[in-house]
């Protein structure tokens, strides 16, 4: 993966939320809800580019002791998707956004726990230092970029949930299990720099 094949991600990211049709996680009801976004963080590293993931606390009410990106609800009181996905990353973790470039939106992910989630794409160039939420974060860690989208480590799994069977994408790493959204998400990042 190099820089080039970043720089071309940039253009084929939507430049705006919501620009292109919405994913569908496998499970999804009708009910309705929550708008949440999230930061992509691919971090420039000259070894080679790697995503940032957190692991989330045991103790949370969703989606406790999960991989996810950097991310949460989106408050009254932020004025964008994007505000929201800077604002919860520098809360979770404490990045900064003068460290952060934003490079485009990946397609607005629906999950089937109740979530619309608008995935941020960005560029994080170290150095950098974060200072996690003990509350909300058990880990922050990262991933390279070209294990992820190497298709050979991408797993389909079934389960059975609210009575009925469900399929979701897996990405173990090491100890981590990837799973779920933050697998759907990083599919959809996958598909965009391949396109």
């Amino acid at each position: 993966m190099t820089r080039f094949d970043l720089e071309r991600l940039r253009g084929r990211l939507a430049q705006q939320p919501g620009a292109a049709a919405a994913v569908h996680e496998d499970g999804l009801g009708a009910e309705p809800l929550t708008a949440a976004a999230v930061l992509v963080p691919i971090v420039l590293h000259d070894s080679g580019p790697t995503v940032l993931l957190t692991q989330r606390t045991a103790h949370l009410r969703d989606h406790a002791g999960q991989i996810s990106f950097p991310g949460g609800r989106v408050e009254p009181g932020d004025p964008s998707v994007l505000d929201a996905a800077l604002r919860e990353t520098e809360e979770e973790i404490g990045l900064a956004p003068r460290h952060v470039e934003v490079v485009g939106y990946l397609p607005e992910y629906r999950t089937s726990t109740g979530f619309s989630v608008t995935p941020v794409v960005a560029f994080v160039t170290p150095p950098f230092a974060l200072t996690p939420d003990p509350f909300e974060v058990a880990e922050v860690f990262e991933v390279p970029l070209a294990f992820l989208v190497d298709p050979a480590n991408h797993q389909q799994h079934e389960v059975h949930w609210r009575g009925r069977l469900r399929k979701y994408y897996a990405m173990p790493y090491g100890d981590y299990f990837i799973w779920g959204a933050t697998a759907g998400m990083i599919k959809s990042l996958c598909e965009h720099l391949a396109a």
